[in-house]
């Protein structure tokens, strides 16, 4: 029986939310390490929870893989206390992802966080009487 050859290639055009999303979970992960909220899991609930919630607002961007970052964003996705904590993981974790995650490090500072605001979809038109 002859072997089959599959070859595996990544799609470019998820490439960059990949490795957003690599880059907040590792950010997430040392802040819960950091302060003492994992016990013996990997995370606690409440940092789970943040990261769930990422996971679920970076796959569910309007902008897709041209998403800016949330900064720079003219859509604000996040709620209020969702935007606040990770604010306050981001602003702890970041200089530590030097040291932690230099590579992922290096492309959020460098490639990520410089994607300037893509204008936003066109909204279709309204239909008459309706």
């Amino acid at each position: 029986m002859p072997h089959q050859i599959v070859e595996f290639t990544a799609d470019k055009r998820f490439v960059r939310r990949a490795r957003e999303l690599k880059t907040i979970a590792a950010m997430v992960r040392l802040y819960c390490r950091g302060h003492g909220h994992q016990g013996r899991s990997a995370l606690c609930a409440e940092c789970a929870a943040l990261l769930e919630y990422a996971t679920r607002r970076l796959e569910r961007c309007l902008f897709g893989d041209a998403k800016p970052t949330c900064t720079n964003c003219l859509v604000h996705c996040y709620s209020a206390d969702r935007r606040e904590q990770i604010r306050v993981v981001m602003k702890w974790a970041g200089p530590r992802m030097a040291w932690r995650h230099p590579i992922l490090s290096f492309f959020h500072v460098f490639f990520d966080g410089r994607r300037p605001a893509p204008m936003l979809p066109a909204k279709p038109p309204k239909r008459p009487g309706g």
